[in-house]
This record gives structure tokens, sequence and C-alpha cells, in this order.
């Protein structure tokens, strides 16, 4: 594992405790030698973050659609910035470059970044280690969704069983870095 793909929002909440958190993350990420894979922005936490590890000397590749760099304000000091056409540009390049991805707290973005992974890893089109930073219990609610969702027979468990929580970033990526691939063929409901 090379590179995360952290995925988080261009607002940086109302409790400052989530600036920390993305703080926190990037120096586990420097600790491990780590390079950052996010969406280029120099706003909300994808600043903190960018900034965090930009300033411990390591590198961050950044993805952006032109019609964002105005409005996320493309951070500049990537050692990467990559310009692509559209969202799903963006994403599916965050996907290809990072070995891993976590999702910090954000909005609908980080959501639909998260699910896209999820079935993504689901329909083995990728194998790899998705975390949720679950700062300040951002994703309680979520979680208690997801298993209702498997409840209901809308979701398996084998994929909830994929999904890595915690809240702190030591623990988060040592889960990931001993995560190993399971292929499941069949996705049933029990």
């Amino acid at each position: 594992m090379k590179k995360i793909t952290v995925y988080c929002g261009s607002n940086k909440g109302k409790d400052s405790a989530y600036a920390e958190a993305a703080r926190a993350l990037a120096n586990e990420m420097v600790k491990r030698k780590l390079a950052l894979v996010y969406g280029a922005g120099n706003v909300g936490l994808m600043g903190v973050i960018a900034d965090a590890m930009l300033g411990a000397g390591m590198e961050v590749f950044g993805v952006i659609p032109k019609k964002l760099v105005d409005i996320e304000v493309a951070h500049r000091g990537c050692t990467e910035l990559t310009v692509v056409e559209t969202m799903r540009d963006r994403k599916w390049l965050m996907a290809e470059k990072g070995d891993g991805f976590i999702a910090m707290p954000g909005g609908i973005g980080t959501f639909e970044e998260l699910f896209e992974i999820m079935t993504l890893n689901q329909l083995a089109y990728i194998q790899k280690p998705l975390a949720l930073y679950n700062v300040n219990g951002y994703y309680d609610g979520l979680l208690l969704f997801l298993k209702h969702a498997a409840k209901e027979g809308f979701l398996h468990q084998a994929q909830l069983d994929l999904l890595i929580v915690g809240d702190n970033p030591a623990d988060i990526l040592d889960k990931m870095i001993a995560f190993e691939p399971k292929h499941i063929d069949k996705w049933e409901v029990k």
C-alpha cells in the first residue's frame, strides 16, 4: 500500500474535531510514508489534509474536474494536479490511483464516493480496502441504516463485512494494510 485515496468534505464541519481528525490521519499517513490521493480542493477538510501532508513533505495527488477548479479552489500546491472533464472521470481516476480508501466526514459527494467504492468492490472491478473514519460517531446513523438494509434483504452481510470502521487512524490503517480481498461468487441473502 503506497497511496490512500481520502474522501472528505469541502467544508470543515461545525466541530473543530473534524479538522483535527484530518490532521491526525495525515500524521499517521506520514509515519507510514503513504501518499494522499484526494479531490484536489484547497478548502474544507480536503484543504486541511492536503496542507498537512504537503507540510510534511509527502506526495499529494489531486484530481478535480474543470468545472470545480474555481468553485473548490483547486489546490495549486499538489505534487500532481490532474484536471479532468467530469465528476465521473474524477471518481474513476481516484479509484485507480488509490491502493485503499478512507471516507472521512463529508457531504453528499463523499457519500457518493463511498458507495461507488462499495459497489466496485462488490462487483470485483476493484478489490481494495475501504474504511469509514467515524470521527465523533459521524457515520453511526449510516451504519445503522446499512444494517437495516441488510436485515431487509437489500444489502448482503458480506458487503458490510468488507467495510472497515474506526475512529483511530492508526487502527484504520493497520486494518487496511492487513486487508485480504475476498472474492464472493454469490451475494445471497440469508
